[in-house]
C-alpha cells in the first residue's frame, strides 16, 4: 500500500484512539501529563493503518455505489483476488512519534519470503512487506512490517 499523501491530524489520532478504545489522553489532551511527557500530542503504536483509507485502490475501502467486500450482513458480491492468504502478524518501527501536523508518504517494498511446514500438512509460505511512512521533509518517521501466510493445502472444516 502507497499513499501519496496522508495528512495526520489531532482529531483523527483522537477518534483512531476512540475507535480502538484506548483512553490515554497523550492522544488528545495536550495539557495531560501523559502527552507533556510524550512532548505534546502522539498517535497511538497502530495509527500509520489508517493511511489505508488515504488510498483510492484499498479493496477494503468501501467505493460510493459499488459493491464492497466489506462486513456486512449480507454479501455484497465484491470478491477479493488472490483469496486464501493470511495476515499473519503486523509490526511497527518508530524512527519519530507521529504528531499532528505531519503529511505522510508511504513507500512499499518487499521484504524476506520463506516457507515452513505446517503441523497440518503441506507448507505454509510466509511473505514480508515493508512500508516506510516518510514526513513531509523526507524524514523516516514509520517502518511498518507486516507479514501474510499463504497455506499450499487449505484445512477441511472437519480438521
Amino acid at each position: 500500500m502507497a499513499v501519496q499523501k496522508f495528512p495526520v491530524e489531532a482529531t483523527h489520532i483522537m477518534m483512531f484512539a476512540r475507535a480502538i478504545g484506548d483512553p490515554n489522553p497523550a492522544y488528545f489532551d495536550p495539557e495531560s501529563a501523559e502527552a507533556k511527557a510524550a512532548g505534546g500530542i502522539v498517535a497511538p503504536p497502530t495509527f500509520p493503518w489508517a493511511s489505508m483509507q488515504f488510498d483510492e485502490d484499498n479493496p477494503l475501502r468501501p467505493k460510493p455505489g459499488k459493491p464492497w467486500f466489506g462486513s456486512g450482513r449480507e454479501p455484497s458480491g465484491e470478491t477479493l483476488e488472490g483469496g486464501g492468504g493470511l495476515h499473519a502478524e503486523q509490526s511497527f518501527e518508530f524512527h519519530q512519534p507521529v504528531r499532528p501536523g505531519m503529511v505522510l508518504t508511504s513507500t512499499g517494498r518487499e521484504g524476506a519470503a520463506w516457507t515452513k511446514e505446517s503441523k497440518r500438512g503441506g507448507s505454509l509460505a510466509f511473505t514480508e512487506t515493508l512500508t516506510d511512512y516518510r514526513d513531509q521533509s523526507g524524514q523516516l518517521v514509520v517502518t511498518a512490517r507486516t507479514v501474510g501466510v499463504i497455506p499450499e493445502v487449505t484445512p477441511s472444516k472437519e480438521a
